[in-house]
């Protein structure tokens, strides 16, 4: 038991260095959250749904490599597969959001009217109407697939330590105990990356960022793809 609580404990800070130390767990939460004016709602359970997809991937990946007694060479070599694959997906999904997003802020330039009336004045005002449109789109639409990609992103995510570190010394001690310790793993990844993210969101809110509200969409996806490429090139 002395063994099992102090692999809890290391489990504790490990999640919880692992998800601070990793931008990608929260940084296309903060990005989408802002470029598309998700409620703190949604950004919640956004943020938690992937989440528990990212760790549940490992944990299912660890509970059949104990059952059945595959090497642990073998299962750092399907996660490090599975982590490069998620890197090309987060960057691709950055790059074609980029390209969605240089065409929306193209396409929602602002545009003067100048108005005669009867008594000979005239006044001009500038506006977009599709800005008006795709505001209220944004707000609105329930079938936006942005946060499903995200889930599959985050589902095909890592968790690199979680495996070899702790579900495997901790199954040689006990069934509880490896359930023990993926349950902890995968509650502080999540509450890190939660408060990560609304904390950063509500942080940014205060931000004068008024005159890039075109490029909010372009800038979002410029960012992760970026950071995808950096994960892909330096092998993060």
């Amino acid at each position: 038991m002395s063994d099992i609580f102090l692999l809890a404990i290391a489990t504790v800070k490990i999640a919880f260095l692992h998800t601070l130390l990793g931008p990608d767990h929260y940084l296309p939460f903060i990005m989408m959250a802002t470029a598309r004016k998700w409620s703190m709602l949604k950004t919640s359970w956004v943020t938690l749904l992937c989440g528990l997809g990212h760790v549940l991937g490992s944990i299912l990946l660890g509970l059949v490599g104990v059952t059945i007694g595959i090497g642990i060479s073998r299962l750092i070599g399907i996660e490090s597969l599975r982590g490069e694959l998620a890197s090309w997906l987060l960057t691709s999904f950055g790059l074609v959001y980029f390209v969605w997003g240089m065409g929306w802020a193209i396409k929602n330039k602002p545009h003067t009217h100048f108005h005669a009336h009867a008594d000979g004045t005239v006044h001009q005002h500038e506006h977009t109407h599709h800005q008006d449109h795709s505001h209220v789109h944004d707000q609105t639409n329930p079938t936006s697939v942005t946060p499903w990609v995200l889930f599959i992103i985050f589902v095909m995510g890592p968790c690199e330590p979680l495996i070899p570190i702790l579900m495997y010394p901790a199954a040689r001690e006990s069934l509880g105990g490896m359930i023990l310790v993926s349950s902890l793993f995968g509650i502080v990844t999540m509450v890190t990356m939660l408060g990560m993210v609304l904390i950063s969101t509500f942080g940014i809110s205060f931000l004068p960022l008024a005159k890039l509200h075109r490029y909010t969409h372009a800038i979002a996806g410029a960012t992760i793809g970026l950071y995808g490429l950096a994960i892909l090139a330096l092998g993060l």
